[in-house]
C-alpha cells in the first residue's frame, strides 16, 4: 500500500527529489501520435515554461528536468527556509500570481483600507500560503492541473490527462543527486530522441550549456505572463554548481560543473542494452563539440547566474 506523501517527503532528511508526472492518455503530452500524426511538440514548452514560472514563486529550485512524449522528469531541491524569510506581503504577492484569493485578500494587495480583524485573517491567509509555497505536493498540483485543462481544451475532451498523482523519490546523497541528474538529463539521448546531450530538446543540460537556446526568446515572450510581471518579472535560474565541497553549508550543487559534463559526456556512451540508443563512440568530447576552450568554459561554469542575466538584459533592450 502506497505511503502517504507527507511520509515520504522530509525536508530535515534530504531536500532534493526525483519527481516523475506521466500521462494516461495514449494521445501524448507531447510528441507525436503515430496513429493519428497529430503533433503535439507544442506541449512541450507549456510544460518547461510552467515550471521555470513555478520556481520563479515556490520556495523550490530546479537542479535538472527533462520533458518526454508522455512524462517528464524533475529534480528539485526544497528550500522553506527561503519562505520563512519572506514577508506576509511578498508571500501574498506571490499567491496571488496564480490564484486570484479571497476577497479579503484581494482588497488588501489593492490597498484598500482594512480593519484590524481584516488584517489578522489576512496574516491567516499568509502563513497559509507560506506553507503551501515551500510544498511540493502543492508544487506538483500548480504544475500539472493547469497542464491538464489546457490539453484536454486542445482536445475537446473531459477526464483525467495524469496517470496518477506524482512519483517522488528521496535522494539522500550527493552520489544519488548526481546520477539522478545523470539520468534526467540522457533520458532524450537513451530514447533516441537525440544523438548529444546538447542536442536535447526541452532538458536542463541544453539549458545549461546553451541558455541562448532554452530561456531564449521563446520563454522570454512566455514569461511576460501577466502573473510573473505581477510579482517581479525575474525567471529563477535552475539550480547553480558550486564546485569541490567545502566546510560551510553550500546552497547549489556540491560538483563541478565541467565534471558533471565530463560524467554526462561519459554515462551516455555505456551502452545498456534496455535502452534505444547511446553517445556514438565516435563522437568527439562535450567540450569539443561544443567548440569551447576551458577558459570560456571556467568563465560560464563559474558565473552562469551572472552571464545569464547579462544575456537577459542584452535581449530586452
Amino acid at each position: 500500500m502506497p505511503r502517504p506523501r507527507c511520509q515520504q517527503i522530509s525536508v530535515t532528511d534530504t531536500p532534493h527529489y526525483h519527481v516523475v508526472s506521466r500521462c494516461v492518455r495514449r494521445t501524448f503530452l507531447c510528441g507525436q501520435d503515430h496513429a493519428t500524426g497529430k503533433s503535439y511538440e507544442h506541449r512541450r514548452q507549456w510544460i518547461e515554461d510552467r515550471i521555470r514560472l513555478l520556481a520563479s514563486l515556490f520556495a523550490v529550485d530546479i537542479a535538472a528536468y527533462a520533458v518526454m512524449s508522455n512524462h517528464y522528469h524533475l529534480v528539485v531541491k526544497l528550500e522553506p527556509t527561503h519562505a520563512e524569510r519572506w514577508s506576509d506581503d511578498e508571500v501574498l504577492r506571490r499567491w496571488s500570481c496564480l490564484f486570484k484569493g479571497p476577497l479579503l485578500v484581494q482588497r488588501y494587495l489593492a490597498g484598500a483600507p482594512q480593519e484590524s480583524f481584516e488584517l489578522a485573517q489576512v496574516a491567516e491567509f499568509a502563513q497559509c500560503y507560506r506553507r503551501r509555497l515551500a510544498d511540493l505536493s502543492w508544487f506538483m498540483k500548480c504544475l500539472n492541473e493547469p497542464i491538464a485543462r489546457q490539453a484536454n481544451r486542445e482536445d475537446g475532451c473531459t477526464g483525467h490527462f495524469w496517470e496518477a498523482r506524482f512519483k517522488s523519490q528521496a535522494l539522500r546523497t550527493e552520489a544519488a543527486l548526481l546520477s539522478c541528474m545523470a539520468y534526467v538529463d540522457l533520458n532524450p539521448v537513451r530514447a533516441g530522441m537525440a544523438s548529444t546531450p546538447e542536442e536535447s530538446q526541452h532538458t536542463s543540460i541544453r539549458e545549461r550549456i546553451m541558455p541562448r537556446f532554452n530561456l531564449g526568446q521563446a520563454v522570454r515572450e512566455q514569461m511576460q505572463l501577466d502573473a510573473l510581471l505581477r510579482f517581479d518579472g525575474k525567471v529563477k535560474p535552475l539550480l547553480h554548481f558550486e564546485g569541490a565541497c567545502v566546510q560551510e553549508e553550500q546552497t547549489g550543487i556540491p560538483f563541478a560543473f565541467e565534471d558533471y559534463l565530463a560524467l554526462v559526456d561519459y554515462t551516455g556512451r555505456v551502452i545498456d542494452p534496455r535502452k534505444k540508443s547511446a553517445i556514438a563512440s565516435t563522437q568527439p568530447p562535450i567540450l569539443e563539440r561544443l567548440g569551447i576552450t576551458p577558459d570560456q568554459w571556467v568563465n560560464q561554469s563559474t558565473r552562469f547566474e551572472a552571464v545569464y542575466r547579462q544575456q537577459r538584459r542584452r535581449s530586452a533592450a
